[in-house]
């Protein structure tokens, strides 16, 4: 893939005229990292300055790779990312241990001042090239009788020619060279693979746990808007037709039929949106916590549930919806699947993890692989980078437990 992208920048450059904005960006993008080079030429031009050269090289390692990073980012539009923040920079022998600073340091000591050179060679050629190519514009100023004006016309012709050919070949060179101080700028100056995919890990840690608090958001705005706009108005429609149908008593009965139909309708569709309310976000485990929220789910289901909590530690709001409605839906498969009499609820916080055990004496057998209920549960529990398992042998009991961040 390097190689593919070096053919590729070298095409266009060869495309480019001496005189293309992008020569002349690739020229001064080497250029400006001559000086940065300088104290290390120095050093080797003076053997005694070698020593202290390489120690002031190790202490200025941040410095330098900052002012690298600034010149890549303004003059070449390249983003080298720098290390993670809290690394210990502060002193020597910390940062000797990092790969990260050891890499920079080969950077500084070795590419920067190799490519400073490359960069020296490629501003000589510019100028020997237009020197070269400008040959009969200036030999002409000499006076008359000199041997340029006359004796060596055809060498100042062959001299022109080979101006005009290195000014058309230096775009070329000029992008190697800054193709070659790109790339190791990229390797040596910012994270290597395993750290970029480490950083990016996180990132999208970062951007999940974003996410799911932005949908858990978006669920309790639905929540309030509908608890606040349509199931008023439901609740206020069915009052009137309440009202309608105790106090008129000489309309027709089939008037009143309709009347009485309209009034169980609305009573109906208030429960229905009561419980999808519910389903939403539940305002208990807003206003109590997640310990009431709990209690209300065990006293609604369906059969015996003993519940045991002890929360110890802080629990997010979005971790506590998930704990919420992973109970919800555990104790709805075992009323439907398990033919279970009774089921234990034990939810624990404990180094930071909030463990919920729901167990019931049921037939087991229950398979995440052949049904959706299981496989529902695991998903939610992974989209706040918590982990469920489930015990379930035939004849019973089936176990099943949920471990969740306490905070994301």
């Amino acid at each position: 893939m390097p190689s593919t992208t070096l053919r590729r920048a070298l095409v266009r450059s060869l495309r480019r005229p001496p005189w293309s904005p992008e020569a002349w960006r690739d020229t001064r993008f080497i250029a400006a990292g001559i000086p940065m080079a300088l104290p290390v030429w120095l050093a080797v031009i003076e053997s005694k300055l070698l020593f202290p050269g390489i120690v002031l090289v190790l202490c200025c390692t941040r410095p330098l790779t900052a002012a690298q990073r600034g010149r890549l980012r303004a003059l070449h539009g390249v983003e080298v990312r720098p290390p993670r923040p809290g690394e210990p920079w502060a002193w020597l022998p910390g940062r000797l241990l990092l790969g990260l600073t050891w890499r920079q340091t080969v950077y500084h000591l070795l590419a920067g001042p190799l490519l400073a050179a490359g960069a020296l060679v490629v501003l000589y050629a510019w100028g020997a090239g237009l020197v070269m190519a400008s040959v009969y514009g200036w030999v002409w100023l000499m006076p008359f009788g000199s041997p340029l004006r006359s004796e060596l016309a055809g060498l100042n012709a062959a001299i022109t020619v080979a101006g005009v050919l290195l000014l058309a070949l230096m775009p070329w060179l000029a992008a190697l060279t800054a193709w070659l101080e790109v790339r190791a700028a990229t390797l040596l100056l910012g994270p290597n693979r395993a750290e970029a995919l480490e950083r990016r890990v996180e990132e999208i840690a970062e951007s999940r746990a974003g996410l799911v608090d932005a949908v858990d958001a978006e669920r309790r705005r639905i929540e309030r808007d509908l608890h606040d706009g349509a199931q008023q108005r439901l609740t206020s429609l069915a009052m009137n037709l309440g009202l309608a149908r105790r106090t008129l008593k000489d309309v027709p009965p089939e008037v009143m039929q309709v009347i009485v139909e309209a009034h169980e309708e609305a009573q109906e569709a208030i429960d229905e949106l009561r419980d999808l309310v519910r389903g939403l976000h539940p305002a208990v485990l807003e206003d109590r916590g997640l310990d009431a929220a709990l209690s209300g789910i065990a006293a609604r289901a369906p059969l015996p549930v003993r519940l045991d909590v002890d929360l110890t530690e802080t629990v997010a709001p979005t971790v506590e919806a998930v704990a919420y409605f992973t109970v919800s839906e555990a104790l709805t498969n075992v009323a439907k699947h398990a033919r279970a009499k009774r089921v234990d609820l034990s939810v624990r916080t404990a180094g930071g993890r909030l463990r919920l055990v729901i167990s019931d004496d049921g037939v087991g057998g229950a398979d995440p692989s052949r049904g959706t209920g299981l496989t529902g549960l695991r998903k939610r529990a992974a989209s706040v980078d918590g982990t469920l398992s489930v015990l379930s042998p035939l004849g019973g009991p089936t176990t099943i437990t949920v471990e969740l961040p306490c905070v994301l």
